[in-house]
């Protein structure tokens, strides 16, 4: 999920319901969404919304908190732009109605998004049997305060004040995520030994390095040329000298030829063969490649590493698990849609990848060229990480 550093560490859910329930196919008056009979008031929706707005204002200084709840008019939203942002204050209406429809379905859709998975999560959880202890809860809550730096009363009210949120929601939060923990857990497959080894077999290149040469070379578009260089080079002539009087490769005539670090297989075929089956400081050519007439010395041989299984192990198990990791939460987030997406039932001008039978809308290209799209868009820079 995407959530900023500090609610990362605090999880990332709204006190919704202690207990969920199973049924129902509605989605009441007062409610944004149903997830199997349970709602997601316009309060809670509200309320979440005002906290990701917070989040936006905190990623930039001085910015305002704009919160668009009211749509499809905005009148609420157009207010709080003219009353916050005085560079704004005379815009028209219709621009910045598109304004707060832009932040509204942006925010929006993260919004529902998180508090629908939340749900899920719950309900999986149930059905799984998943149990939580107060000492679990407590630990879990101790340490994500630690690691938010919010151990003292007064840092946890900031935070508090600064995210819109109060305790009870951080405490609920903590619960969910230990939840969500617990689920990825146990869809997470165990790195075994036979795992650890075809990872190691089939990622040689990750635990060694290539033997590589370094050459110096003279290319020519004939072989006459080429045997005229081999004689220059022969009878004591510099390469420097050589290169510049016969060679028409660009990329090595003005350095003496030199190549370095090359590896096998990444020069043309004939150079390539010449490279790394010629000995150390032995004067080879002419050689007829693809692209000319080679001249060519090996100057340096460095034999290729290998890291051994017993080495690697701490670091392939290491990778197996942070991938395992991301396909259980991905199996987590498909068995639940599995289970309850069709009971996902969602107000229309709240409809998002969630819902049932949501379909994403056609999307356009405009270009506005006005100062309003830029002013707003900084001030959604940075919903992304306020929720999941």
């Amino acid at each position: 999920m995407r959530l900023s550093r500090k609610l990362a560490a605090l999880g990332a859910f709204f006190v919704l319901a202690v207990v969920v329930a199973g049924c129902g196919s509605s989605v009441p008056g007062n409610s944004v969404a149903s997830v199997a009979g349970n709602s997601i008031t316009t309060r809670a929706f509200d309320h979440w919304m005002y906290v990701a707005a917070k989040g936006n204002a905190s990623q930039s200084a001085g910015s305002p908190v704009i919160v668009p709840t009211d749509p499809p008019d905005f009148k609420g939203c157009i207010k709080q732009v003219r009353q916050q942002i005085p560079s704004l204050a005379k815009t028209a209406d219709k621009t910045l109605k598109t304004e707060c429809g832009d932040l509204f379905t942006s925010l929006s859709s993260q919004v529902m998004d998180f508090l629908v998975k939340s749900y899920w999560y719950q309900l999986l959880g149930h059905k799984l049997h998943v149990k939580l202890t107060q000492a679990q809860l407590n630990t879990a809550l101790a340490q994500a305060k630690q690691q938010s730096n919010l151990t003292s009363a007064s840092a946890l009210k900031t935070f508090l004040s600064e995210t819109g949120q109060t305790m009870s929601d951080v405490l609920y939060r903590v619960r969910v995520n230990e939840l969500y923990k617990d689920l990825v857990a146990r869809y997470a497959k165990t790195v075994t030994p036979a795992a650890i080894s075809a990872y190691y077999t089939a990622h040689p290149t990750q635990f060694g390095t290539a033997a590589s040469r370094n050459l110096r070379i003279v290319r020519t578009n004939s072989q006459s040329q080429a045997q005229a260089a081999y004689k220059a080079l022969k009878s004591g002539q510099s390469w420097t000298a050589v290169t510049k009087k016969y060679s028409v490769d660009t990329a090595t005539k003005n350095d003496g030829g030199l190549l370095t670090g090359v590896t096998n297989g990444e020069e043309e075929h004939a150079l390539n063969v010449v490279a790394f089956s010629a000995p150390q400081g032995k004067l080879k050519g002419p050689v007829h490649g693809t692209f000319g007439w080679y001249v060519v010395e090996v100057i340096k041989i460095t034999r290729g590493t290998h890291e051994s299984l017993s080495k690697a192990t701490k670091l392939i198990k290491e990778t197996l698990t942070s991938q395992g990791q991301t396909a259980a939460a991905n199996l987590v987030d498909k068995q639940a849609k599995k289970n309850w997406g069709k009971q996902t039932l969602c107000r229309t001008t709240f409809s998002m990848a969630d819902c049932s039978g949501y379909k994403a809308p056609k999307t356009t290209s405009t270009a506005t060229g006005s100062s309003t799209t830029s002013t707003a868009a900084a001030t959604t820079s940075s919903t992304t990480s306020t929720s999941g």
